[in-house]
């Protein structure tokens, strides 16, 4: 069994070093770490240099920047493997992340599409635990099903772990949000998305966090500009929409009718009436995770309040 663990940085000198650390202390060491740098202008190519000369499992691809989603595709691309973990630079995973997500792989079928993730703790930049369980605190629980994942996105990239057969669907990397909402995306419209109830990695919140958790500070500032926080979350509605579209188009054939029609109506929501919008919702029950924001996004969606894009 042959496992990758991806790793994109970025002027990540700051952490990258305990982040590399962490995955040499795992219990499962048969892995290749793969990093491939997105044109570093600090000394992170330095201390990952240092990590090479003394192991033999790690590998760099010194590049230019493309940004986080096409690199993270360039290393998925670069070398084939049975399994695929994904890797912030700037975290720190727990002892038996690799153990704990390889032993729950043995339990399921991968010869079809599947990724497995698991929750998290969410810490400071001093690795002190902030919150035991992004996946309670945040979502209230775990995404598992193509309706759930069409409208938010509960898994996060370094908790992930694909096989090969999801990886071989990968295809182009244009009108995605994230890598790790669209694979979830995919996984659970062509495969399976399977959660595993246990914490497996400190998930770091620092100032240069690419999205990082909800925070009261980022909560507040939503609230001090309402009208950017209605333009970001049509955006966000309307980006998921496009990222939707690109899984029909380029997956159709191995998605069931019943999900070609679920993921068709979410895509031509905002075209149809205001009648025709709350029988579709009602159908699929398109929501989010938590009621207050289903609340929002149904008003959003029904009204179309604030919204700016065509067929207003």
């Amino acid at each position: 069994m042959k496992v990758n663990i991806l790793m994109s940085t970025y002027n990540g000198e700051k952490f990258v070093a305990e982040q590399i650390e962490s995955i040499q202390k795992q219990t499962f060491r048969n892995w290749n770490l793969i990093i491939r740098d997105d044109g570093s202008k600090d000394k992170t190519l330095e201390i990952i240099d240092e990590f090479i000369s003394k192991d033999k499992r790690i590998k760099l691809i010194k590049s230019k920047n493309i940004g986080v989603i096409n690199s993270f595709y360039e290393l998925i691309k670069s070398d084939q493997a049975d399994f695929y973990f994904f890797s912030d630079q700037d975290d720190y995973w727990l002892p038996e992340k690799l153990d704990i997500m390889l032993s729950e792989a043995k339990k399921y079928d991968n010869n079809t599409p599947k990724m497995y993730y698991s929750d998290l703790k969410v810490v400071d930049k001093n690795l002190k635990v902030i919150n035991n369980s992004m996946i309670k605190s945040q979502s209230g629980h775990p995404n598992t099903e193509l309706v759930q994942e069409l409208t938010e996105n509960t898994v996060t990239g370094g908790a992930s772990m694909i096989n090969h057969v999801l990886a071989s669907q990968w295809k182009t990397t244009n009108d995605i949000i994230m890598h790790d909402w669209y694979l979830a995306l995919l996984a659970s419209g062509i495969g399976e998305l399977i959660y595993i109830d246990k914490a497996t990695y400190l998930y770091r919140q620092h100032d240069s966090n690419v999205l990082g958790a909800r925070t009261l500070s980022k909560r507040i500032k939503k609230w001090i500009h309402p009208r950017q926080w209605f333009e970001k979350y049509w955006a966000l509605i309307i980006s998921s929409q496009n990222q939707a579209e690109k899984l029909l188009i380029e997956n159709q054939s191995e998605l069931t009718e019943l999900k070609q029609e679920v993921i068709k109506d979410y895509v031509e929501l905002l075209h149809k009436s205001r009648k025709t919008r709350r029988q579709i919702i009602k159908k699929h029950d398109f929501r989010k995770n938590k009621n207050y924001h289903t609340a929002i996004f149904r008003s959003l969606i029904i009204t179309k309040f604030a919204y700016k894009g065509k067929n207003k």
